[in-house]
């Protein structure tokens, strides 16, 4: 199948939009809308350009996800990264996970409608690597606590499930949202019962403020 032409774009279309834009712009309409409700025309739409000009970037639709795909998950490796680097002690940075994913929005939205389609050949394999790697982090941390290695991949598959667990509540309106007293308490109610921290990193454990969530 031939590349369609982007004849009908104008100068204007290519100079203000980057692929960068096309790839964000995706991300957020599959956490709105779904995968399903991703295709060229209307995010091009939303976007209020012409659909021409998107053909200057992708060779398509899946050419758009995979790269969109690419995206996320890179900027998920980057934050489990920069968080396995951190000086605080294991039990601070557990803490400080759970605080820190409870805060995100985007990726929130992203995750829950990609966990959706597992059976996606584009997104199944992504989502599988970025739970596997978060798991991973999580272990690595439950290890440097001292526990064993499979207690601590249990329990990190605990804390992980219980976090995708409320993402998918929380979609369907069903918990508190994170702007409700209540959330804010679920989510110190985790962090007390499962990654079991001791008073004196408990006190020093500051919660995140919004601003610091990557979209």
């Amino acid at each position: 199948m031939s590349r369609p032409t982007p004849a009908k774009s104008t100068v204007s279309d290519r100079a203000t939009l980057t692929p960068e834009d096309w790839e964000q712009a995706a991300l957020e309409l599959i956490a709105d809308q779904g995968l399903s409700a991703l295709g060229v025309e209307p995010l091009a739409r939303r976007l209020g350009i012409t659909k021409g000009s998107f053909y200057w970037h992708f060779a398509g639709r899946d050419d758009l996800l995979g790269r969109a795909l690419a995206r996320w998950e890179t900027q998920d490796r980057i934050h489990l990264e920069q968080s396995l680097i951190a000086d605080d002690r294991p039990a601070e940075r557990l803490a400080q996970f759970v605080w820190r994913t409870s805060r995100q929005t985007l990726t929130h939205r992203i995750c829950v409608a990609l966990c959706a389609m597992p059976n996606d050949g584009q997104v199944g394999p992504v989502i599988k690597r970025v739970t596997t790697r978060r798991i991973n982090y999580l272990a690595a941390a439950f290890a440097e606590l001292g526990l064993a290695a499979d207690e601590a991949r249990h329990r990190a598959t605990l804390v992980y499930s219980s976090y995708v667990g409320y993402l998918h509540l929380q979609a369907q309106g069903l918990v508190a949202d994170r702007d409700e007293p209540a959330f804010d308490a679920y989510v110190d109610h985790v962090i007390e019962t499962l990654v079991d921290l001791d008073p004196i990193a408990a006190e020093s454990v500051a919660r995140l403020p919004v601003d610091q969530a990557f979209s």
